[in-house]
């Protein structure tokens, strides 16, 4: 099935006033807005994924890279073995896990200091397309985490990590001022606060 296909025509852009769409990620919420609107839909975003061999410098490095603060761990058939985020990192972990197993810190890797996938909750997609942004920081401030997994769960046991809730993405979508990882306590009362204005 060869086809010919015409090019498009195109336009001149001189003298426009020109600006860069923008992402959904910078849309307006509120409290009240469906849950779906601040997650991060990984049908559309790629994941950032990383392997568990990996050092931790490099680790520090994708997600400066790829401008986030967590990212899956998978294996080499794309399954997910847990999780690691900027706290995991640049907390006291890579310290006390260095001083526990007699490891030089500087060759520890990913899959020391990642939360294993059996150690990891997920929200089902079934109950995100039934919320609301509220109900998404009450569940982060319960777990006391800057992020969730969204699953979809499929037959046979099997399941697809389809979205991620960041705090930082819900702050920004409320207008709020981006947390620091060492400030979860003080951002959830001020996301809060926002989402009750």
């Amino acid at each position: 099935m060869n086809r010919e296909f015409d090019p498009l025509p195109q336009a001149s852009l001189a003298g426009l006033y020109c600006e860069v769409a923008h992402t959904d990620s910078t849309t307006k919420v509120s409290q009240h807005s469906p849950a779906v609107e601040v997650m991060t839909d990984l049908t559309r975003i790629p994941a950032a994924t990383i392997s568990a061999e990996t050092p931790l410098a490099e680790a520090n490095r994708a997600m400066m890279l790829r401008g986030v603060r967590l990212l899956l761990v998978t294996d080499s058939r794309h399954q997910v073995r847990g999780v690691i985020t900027v706290a995991d990192l640049l907390g006291e972990r890579p310290v006390h896990t260095a001083r526990e197993h007699g490891i030089p810190p500087g060759e520890l890797t990913v899959a020391n200091v990642m939360t294993p996938l059996e150690r990891t909750e997920a929200v089902e997609l079934g109950e995100v397309m039934r919320a609301d942004v509220g109900h998404v920081v009450a569940t982060l401030r319960r777990s006391g985490r800057q992020h969730a997994l969204v699953l979809d769960r499929l037959e046979g046991g099997r399941g697809i990590i389809r979205g991620i809730f960041s705090l930082s993405q819900i702050a920004r979508q409320l207008g709020e001022p981006q947390p620091l990882s060492t400030e979860i306590a003080r951002t959830f009362a001020e996301i809060e606060a926002a989402i009750a204005a």
